[in-house]
């Protein structure tokens, strides 16, 4: 029977994944797991990926929505090399939900989509008996340079791109009611097209965390991976947060952070938009597990996510 937890973006969601959706699409591009699949066509190589998004609220400090629809896939374009192009998006909205509140819903996916130099080309609208909003969209890109999570090597450096967990943050507070000046870090992350240089894998950091998303690519590169406590970026704000509620930056979702694996220049990195705190944190290893050296010199194993405190947060 389908939990909530299934959903997590963790360990359930992969199971659910392999044990039922891999059993009976198998295919081997679908078989690559990657958050876009990259399909051949006269000589060219194109993106192709879809999500949906069901997030209680529908708007928060920082975005909505509508913005996280459109960034979502923006970003997983962007994760396997692909200039993103062309979006479609599909409304299944609840019968009595406000016109003018989707309006403004609209308004904030026209203006993402122009930041991130796409165009929404088409659309489907369904209306159900129930009070809430589901969008799903899907996007198009065309690939500049491939990448994988498979191609992770020995050596190569890993990157985040900012902060950890703000959005999972925002939302939680928001949920719960709590004032702070937390916002989500939702943003489009196409700029990254631009700097693939010496990149092997990218992966944007969403459900699961940072955690979950390295575990998936050691487990596809047969490699292992160590990151350092004292080098992960948390800001103060996030931090005290989470010290309160007992709860981890590094499991936390992100919205508009990218997990970057290769030989990068981080300074050229950290130039791109909503890249500024950019951080090594650490490298990929001989075949082993994920670890994490502790600010006071031991070590932890990092496992993936089991299952999720809160649902819809993307």
């Amino acid at each position: 029977m389908i939990s909530m937890n299934h959903g997590s973006g963790g360990v359930l969601t992969g199971k659910l994944i392999n044990d039922v959706f891999f059993k009976h699409f198998d295919n081997e591009i679908l078989l690559k797991a990657e958050d876009s699949a990259v399909l051949d066509c006269n000589s060219k190589q194109f993106a192709m990926t879809t999500d949906s998004f069901v997030i209680d609220p529908i708007f928060f400090k920082g975005g909505d929505i509508g913005k996280l629809a459109v960034c979502g896939t923006v970003n997983d374009l962007t994760c396997v090399g692909a200039l993103p192009k062309y979006l479609n998006c599909g409304f299944i909205i609840g019968e009595g939900f406000s016109i003018e509140t989707l309006e403004k819903i609209v308004i904030s996916m026209a203006k993402t989509a122009k930041e991130a130099n796409v165009k929404i080309v088409a659309g489907d609208t369904k209306v159900v008996e129930n009070h809430g909003l589901f969008i799903n969209t899907s996007g198009y890109g065309e690939i500049i340079s491939p990448l994988s999570i498979s191609n992770s090597k020995i050596g190569d450096k890993i990157i985040v791109t900012g902060f950890l967990g703000e959005h999972q943050a925002a939302i939680m507070s928001a949920r719960m009611g709590i004032s702070n000046n937390i916002s989500s870090d939702v943003a489009p992350l196409h700029s990254l097209s631009s700097c693939l240089d010496g990149i092997h894998s990218m992966r944007d950091i969403t459900r699961g965390g940072l955690v979950t998303v390295l575990n998936e690519i050691c487990e596809k590169s047969h490699c292992g991976a160590k990151i350092y406590e004292d080098s992960l970026p948390i800001s103060q704000e996030t931090k005290g947060f989470c010290d309160i509620l007992g709860l981890e930056p590094i499991y936390m979702a992100n919205e508009g952070k990218m997990l970057i694996i290769g030989d990068v220049n981080i300074d050229k990195i950290c130039q791109l938009p909503y890249c500024k705190n950019a951080a090594i944190i650490g490298e990929i290893t001989a075949p082993s597990q994920l670890l994490l050296q502790t600010h006071i010199g031991g070590t932890r194993i990092l496992d993936p996510l089991y299952s999720e405190a809160l649902p819809r947060i993307c």
